[in-house]
């Protein structure tokens, strides 16, 4: 995979899809690797230019010494954007990679729209992370493995249903995670940038057409923030996916794609 820099960190990318093309550029969420994005590139790779890469500390790009905040990562962003030679693209951020993404569209210039999903514009009002889920992320049984750590901790993401009737999935994302997660050190540098974002006081500021999608069932980020973004956004469009988890891009790839599809049609 290629390799841009940024301020001495390297930070791992891919780029495929026919040159001539518009780029879609997404941007992975807290300790996610780049197969986060595989069913939504999956279903775009003909039409478009589609572009991944992994934030600081996770899968093939550098650690540095964190704590790690959105500024910085808006700023690898841009080193890879760059460095790939895309000079705009529709942006597309879930999570972390949300708050990575408006920050991104604040601070520089490339970006022709956003897409942002199951993720919040922090500050005072936004709704933090439900006590039961933080309670669970934290409380890890002290016997478990790396990988039952992983399962144990994803659990809340994730809806019932879609757990017991796609095992294969499940397995299959632990293994992605096994190998592309980042260190316990990273992984609350990352966190930091995720604690500290508040863009609550500059969302007018955007002014690119914005897609805002979210789960109703999300139990990592409740869909409430979505509201606060389609409130402050300018020229924003919020679609409510009934009943979607946190990895509703997962679950429900199908509708998001639609729904993305339609949405870079209109811009």
């Amino acid at each position: 995979m290629p390799i841009a820099a940024n301020d001495g960190v390297d930070l791992s990318y891919d780029l495929e899809g026919p040159g001539d093309a518009e780029t879609i550029a997404f941007v992975e969420g807290l300790s996610y690797g780049t197969w986060m994005w595989r069913w939504q590139r999956e279903a775009l790779r003909e039409e478009y230019q589609t572009l991944v890469w992994d934030n600081r500390g996770t899968g093939d790009s550098d650690e540095p010494e964190g704590p790690y905040s959105t500024e910085q990562m808006a700023a690898d962003f841009e080193a890879v954007l760059a460095d790939a030679g895309v000079e705009s693209a529709h942006v597309v951020g879930a999570s972390l990679g949300g708050m990575i993404a408006q920050q991104y569209a604040l601070d520089y210039d490339r970006a022709t729209s956003l897409s942002l999903l199951a993720t919040t514009p922090g500050g005072e009002d936004a709704l933090p992370i439900p006590d039961d889920t933080q309670q669970r992320m934290l409380d890890v049984p002290p016997e478990y493995d790396r990988a039952a750590s992983i399962r144990y901790k994803m659990r809340p993401a994730v809806s019932e249903s879609f757990w017991e009737n796609n095992p294969d999935v499940i397995d299959q994302i632990v293994e992605w995670r096994l190998a592309t997660d980042p260190s316990e050190q990273a992984y609350e540098w990352q966190s930091a940038a995720a604690i500290t974002f508040d863009a609550s006081d500059r969302l007018g500021e955007i002014e690119v057409p914005t897609l805002i999608l979210h789960g109703t069932a999300d139990r990592v980020v409740p869909f409430e923030n979505a509201t606060l973004l389609e409130a402050g956004i300018p020229d924003a469009r919020l679609e409510l996916v009934d009943g979607g988890s946190h990895l509703f891009f997962i679950e429900r790839a199908d509708t998001v794609n639609e729904h993305l599809q339609h949405f870079f049609d209109d811009v």
